[in-house]
């Protein structure tokens, strides 16, 4: 079975997933008047379903854009009680360790997952549990705001796959776990 869970997600130059105030406008600091996705489509058709932290899935539903996922996403959260209405049938509320997600998850079928969310993100790495990240590098420094990373219990090492540039100022690097 081929099971992975992948991320990708962009930062900026140092670092940063969202600027001081959880701004996310930074992203579109470059300009793409061919609206380039710059990968995603094909990452996405990779995937099977996503998995993504309370905040990550608050911010998404709070766009005043049609939901923008086809394929079933899986909410962690300690806090939330149930999925909106609105919502229910594209995305479902998880509970639990890690693991334990994951058993429930690979239970439904789903084995190739999009892990999306900072603090997802770094729970995921501090278990181990990534297998493969798409970089994207918007060239701005933020000077401060959401970290992607912090510290994780034992080192990880990732190997390049490959790099990418999009509109001649962004790049992209796709890193797979080394085990």
């Amino acid at each position: 079975m081929d099971r992975k869970n992948k991320v990708f997600i962009a930062t900026s130059l140092d670092g940063y997933i969202a600027d001081k105030n959880g701004g996310i406008d930074w992203l579109h600091s470059i300009p793409n008047p061919d609206n380039n996705d710059m990968g995603y489509l094909k990452f996405s058709n990779g995937i099977d379903a996503l998995v993504m932290g309370r905040t990550t899935f608050e911010t998404v539903i709070s766009f005043d854009v049609p939901w923008p996922y086809t394929k079933p996403v899986f909410v962690l959260s300690n806090k939330l009680k149930e999925i909106p209405k609105s919502h229910k049938d594209k995305a479902f509320l998880v509970k639990g360790t890690l693991i334990e997600i994951l058993e429930q998850i690979h239970g439904r079928g789903y084995d190739r997952l999009y892990i999306d969310g900072g603090t997802t993100i770094r729970n995921f790495l501090k278990e181990d549990l990534i297998d493969e990240m798409v970089l994207t590098t918007i060239p701005i420094l933020l000077g401060g705001g959401s970290s992607l990373f912090t510290e994780l219990p034992n080192e990880q090492k990732y190997e390049l796959i490959e790099t990418k540039t999009y509109l001649n100022q962004i790049i992209q690097n796709h890193y797979k776990r080394k085990r």
